[in-house]
């Protein structure tokens, strides 16, 4: 029962930031139009959120999921493409360091942190008190994986793996540091690993094709994605390699155009 949800929730991320990354290299121009639209499919899945909220079928389950990601989907592309970020869009002043080094981070990406948590409160307000929690939990399982990414990246680790960020967000490479590692990365890797174990045994320990265990299945497969992105952070590999093939499209096909 727990490995179609497992290869949905890797079909399912794996869709979805091939899209962010594709349309976030695209043309600056074409930003708004996309960002716009997928507001729009962004405010369709929230009402799906909505109407699924009393379904405690594994149907729920997976609809709850894939709203979730289309909704994250579209916080990421604001972020991305520069429309959510924070205040602060200057690189990291030369000396900087303690509480002002923490203090210019944070405003490079505030504004995009409260949208995030925001939402995450809103889901939950959404579904408060009712059996399919797929689309919150999920939602709230990418933000705090988002956040031990980002501190972990702030802290120091070896292997930035930043090559997917935009030339209009290169100034957030200035508060990173490449370091052999910090205190927080294991916690992050155990934490991650740990909770894709936990959320296994629910899973498996649940009725079968019931909504609770499509649930933790989706959010096993989910956090094992996770302890593997931390992990990329630390292994001589380049993640950011997987996405080229969806920045490369829209190169060749502006190389193209111009012949």
């Amino acid at each position: 029962m727990t490995i179609p949800p497992l290869l949905f929730a890797l079909v399912l991320w794996f869709i979805g930031t091939a899209a962010v990354v594709w349309l976030d290299s695209r043309p600056r121009a074409t930003f708004r139009t996309s960002f716009t639209l997928a507001g729009v499919l962004a405010l369709v899945a929230t009402g799906a959120v909505w109407w699924s909220a009393d379904e405690s079928s594994w149907g729920g389950a997976y609809l709850g999921f894939a709203a979730a990601i289309v909704i994250w989907g579209w916080h990421e592309m604001g972020f991305l493409m520069g429309f959510v970020a924070g205040p602060n869009r200057l690189p990291c002043p030369p000396g900087a360091a303690g509480w002002d080094r923490l203090r210019l981070a944070t405003a490079t990406v505030i504004h995009h942190e409260v949208a995030i948590a925001a939402t995450a409160l809103l889901l939950f307000a959404l579904t408060w008190g009712q059996p399919n929690q797929s689309a919150p939990l999920t939602f709230l399982l990418l933000f705090v994986l988002r956040l031990s990414a980002k501190f972990n990246l702030y802290l120091g680790v070896p292997n930035l793996s930043d090559e997917v960020f935009p030339a209009h967000l290169a100034y957030l490479k200035s508060y990173f540091r490449k370091r052999a590692g910090n205190a927080l990365l294991p916690v992050s890797l155990i934490g991650s690993g740990g909770l894709a174990i936990w959320a296994w045994t629910v899973a498996e320990a649940a009725p079968l094709r019931s909504g609770v265990g499509v649930t933790a299945s989706l959010l096993a497969g989910l956090s094992a994605l996770g302890m593997i992105e931390h992990l990329f952070l630390v292994l001589p590999l380049r993640d950011a390699k997987m996405w080229h093939w969806a920045s490369a499209i829209n190169k060749a096909a502006k190389a193209a155009a111009n012949d």
